[in-house]
């Protein structure tokens, strides 16, 4: 009991402690606790009853069971009475790290779902008084009521994911999960196992079983995101899926049946991708059944200042009172083309209500030239320039310098994750060798 413990603590997770049944549901009237791990057999109240109690009285937590060999019939019924997993001792610490962190991930999922439902719920529609975007959001309504697979294309920042979202929570499968995966993000190993799951043992670290996206989608459905960026072996796997709706893990020999929607974006030229051998044909004909093309902001000036005082009530009541933009203001932002689309608004406005010192954001406090951004209590770049996109590309190019292209060093400076300035890094096509 104590020895775990102690492992958990060392990775940063608050741990509570508890002899029997009794003890945990004591602990739980001063300290709500997401996962509960537990032996079946203790004295005064054993795991069995203490799972009972807790899916009755705290349904959110999630439940692992330990068992020895000769009590693992007891384990399956446990499962099938909604615990999590089960683990045979003597237990390997890696074994339940590993576990905590699919239920960690899960937890996220369905919270950030559940916030996203919520606030879609609220907000009823996309925000637009542009006649193009007003036949996008009929087309949108439409499409939802199907099961049909969409493509949605259109630049950077232009809202893809909030058309997905859209289209989800307006079909049959609103009450499922919305699962998202960016395909940019993920080297193709790690893409493969984030989608499709493994085995035990399947590769270095597959310390246990883990359930891919696509499972964790079933009956709901899976974003793919920046579709365009995945490889040859991955986009096989991938039609295979879309056309039989099944597939193995890897490392894996069951075959695994799921019913999930399938809805891609790309802000790339797929037709162009075919031609030069990039993107499958026949995997573009499967997802391509009915596409819906997002035109950038700066064909869509008119709801510019809809979009603005939407963000403006979004970020100011976290920081401070602000009554609105000034006219000046607005101009201005009707004005500026926003290469990085709706995404640079609402960073824009964002950054604006943390410089505004006034009852209205005025021009100035939009950062567009002359910059000084300090990365490190020691080091800031300052630099001319006018869109955040030229920002971003320049501090990436500046810290990969900086750190001679450690990338973990460089994630640090830039307070982002590995896999986000991977990302970035790819979307700009940036090399160690320029």
């Amino acid at each position: 009991l104590e020895s775990l413990g102690d492992v958990l603590r060392r990775k940063n997770f608050f741990v509570g402690t508890a002899r029997n049944g009794v003890e945990a549901l004591e602990k739980f009237k001063e300290q709500f606790f997401d996962i509960v791990i537990t032996d079946l057999r203790m004295p005064r109240m054993g795991g069995a009853e203490l799972l009972e109690i807790l899916r009755e009285r705290y349904p959110q937590t999630m439940v692992i069971i330990l068992t020895g060999y000769g009590t693992i019939k007891g384990a399956v019924t446990a499962m099938k009475k909604g615990a999590f997993d089960y683990l045979i001792k003597p237990v390997i610490p890696d074994e339940i790290i590993c576990i905590i962190n699919r239920i960690v991930e899960e937890q996220n999922l369905r919270n950030e779902n559940r916030f996203l439902r919520e606030e879609i719920e609220k907000k009823g529609e996309i925000i637009t008084r542009n006649e193009k975007m007003k036949k996008l959001k009929e087309l949108i309504s439409q499409v939802a009521k199907s099961e049909t697979t969409v493509l949605i294309t259109g630049e950077t920042g232009t809202g893809k994911e909030l058309v997905a979202r859209a289209i989800h929570y307006g079909s049959p499968r609103y009450k499922k999960l919305f699962v998202r995966v960016n395909c940019a993000a993920l080297a193709e190993g790690v893409l493969e196992s984030e989608l499709f799951g493994h085995e035990k043992g399947s590769f270095t670290d597959a310390y246990s079983q883990r359930r891919g996206r696509f499972e964790l989608a079933d009956g709901g459905t899976l974003f793919l995101d920046e579709i365009g960026e995945i490889s040859p072996a991955v986009q096989v796997k991938l039609l295979r899926v879309l056309q039989e709706g099944e597939f193995e893990r890897v490392g894996g020999e069951e075959t695994i049946r799921v019913d999930v929607r399938i809805i891609a974006a790309t802000n790339r030229n797929l037709s162009q991708a075919i031609k030069e051998k990039k993107f499958r044909e026949d995997l573009f004909y499967r997802l391509n059944v009915v596409s819906i093309h997002l035109p950038p902001l700066r064909e869509r000036k008119e709801d510019i200042p809809l979009l603005a005082e939407y963000f403006l009530r979004k970020y100011r009541e976290v920081n401070k009172k602000i009554e609105g933009i000034s006219k000046e203001a607005l101009d201005f932002l009707v004005s500026y083309e926003w290469p990085g689309n709706i995404r640079e608004l609402e960073n824009t406005i964002e950054r604006a209500v943390v410089l505004a010192k006034g009852p209205l954001i005025e021009k100035e406090n939009f950062a567009f030239s002359g910059q000084s951004i300090a990365i490190t209590p020691e080091k800031s770049f300052s630099f001319p320039s006018r869109s955040l996109r030229e920002v971003e590309l320049y501090l990436l190019k500046t810290v990969l310098e900086e750190t001679n292209w450690n990338l973990k060093k460089a994630a640090q400076i830039l307070q982002i994750s590995r896999n986000t300035l991977y990302s970035k890094i790819r979307r700009y096509k940036l090399s160690s060798k320029e």
